[in-house]
């Protein structure tokens, strides 16, 4: 089994980037909705309905095969021998993240019923959130790069 991770790794590791860069990009426009639909999307009816069904497929549809396929590949690349040594700090700090990352898009999930109950945060409090996979990737990709 080593030896097939070892040769396929190139794969996983392009297949790994492909995954986290779609999960990226719907976690930073799904709170991006939540704030248009917060301000603007309260009423029964448009805009409400389009948001509505515009967050629960990129939610469903993008966000979490994307998850799940970041998640998968990542594993494999862990127990690939020799990539990952974790005596240093490094796939500690991004570890953590990612399951800090995993956490927020949890909160996304959560915040989809809240806005369909109508029990939304207010547009400030999705923009300040929005920041929250901002602050993650740069602590990951860092961690990934630089290896501290």
């Amino acid at each position: 089994m080593t030896d097939l991770l070892t040769t396929i790794y190139p794969y996983v590791k392009a297949f790994h980037v492909m995954a986290v860069l779609s999960w990226m990009a719907g976690l930073f426009y799904l709170p991006r909705l939540f704030v248009y639909h917060a301000e603007r999307g309260t009423g029964e009816g448009e805009p409400g309905d389009s948001l509505s069904m515009m967050e629960d497929k990129l939610f469903r549809l993008i966000m979490r095969p994307a998850m799940i396929a970041t998640w998968v590949s990542g594993i494999c690349l862990v127990v690939t021998p020799g990539i990952v040594d974790w005596s240093l700090l490094w796939p500690w700090v991004k570890a953590v993240s990612v399951l800090m990352m995993t956490g927020f898009h949890g909160w996304c999930a959560g915040q989809r019923r809240a806005l369909m109950r109508g029990d939304a945060l207010s547009g400030r409090r999705y923009r300040l959130m929005n920041e929250v996979p901002t602050l993650l990737m740069i602590i990951i990709v860092l961690s990934v790069i630089v290896k501290f």
